[in-house]
């Protein structure tokens, strides 16, 4: 993969790869994914935070897979999990995990714990509510860091690329965070087709 953005201190690159992601997204040929990011950037965050003791309700973390696999790959029985979580268990679970906010890896380890949940979905679940300190999990952009091994779908290479995609926010500005490096690394890459 290649590393040309994420070696760039030029903060133009950044500002660019960025701009271009709805672009990209709209590219991938996914008939859904457009409206599914739109929700997951815009309406679920904005839902999160505004309730009294901030949790993800059932039907968000359904949609809000669906939104990472149409990104992604798309795995149905991974969504068949998901699916199979009490509402009642998603919602103490996400409540307990956005409490440990902003602990490194706590709060991804807490919602892998529903099933059918991995590190990278829990990471969406988490960065939607705090994207100041966690990003998604995605291997396209984790092939672009250098420095890390091949992707492992871990808690602990989690970790590690979290804290690598951090230290890249704070070089480029308070304005950036995580969850924005992410987003213009998968765009540089041109999204799960590769570069285009």
């Amino acid at each position: 993969m290649n590393s040309a953005l994420w070696l760039s201190l030029d903060k133009h690159d950044w500002h660019a790869a960025l701009a271009s992601y709805s672009i990209v997204i709209a590219r991938q040929g996914v008939a859904r994914l457009p409206t599914l990011d739109a929700w997951y950037t815009d309406q679920l965050p904005r839902a999160i935070a505004s309730r009294t003791v901030p949790h993800i309700t059932h039907d968000e973390l359904v949609q809000l897979t669906e939104w990472k696999m149409a990104r992604g790959v798309w795995r149905a029985p991974n969504l068949v999990l998901v699916r199979s979580n009490a509402p009642d268990v998603v919602e103490d679970v996400t409540t307990l995990a956005f409490a440990r906010i902003p602990h490194p890896t706590a709060p991804v380890a807490k919602i892998a714990e529903l099933k059918g949940v991995g590190p990278a979905t829990a990471s969406a679940a988490v960065a939607a509510f705090a994207p100041q300190y966690y990003p998604f999990f995605d291997e396209i952009v984790a092939a672009q860091v250098t420095g890390l091994d091949a992707v492992a779908w871990t808690l602990g290479f989690y970790g590690r690329y979290a804290t690598r995609l951090r230290e890249r926010a704070i070089s480029l500005g308070t304005d950036w965070t995580p969850t924005m490096v992410e987003r213009a690394l998968w765009s540089y890459a041109g999204g799960k087709g590769g570069r285009t």
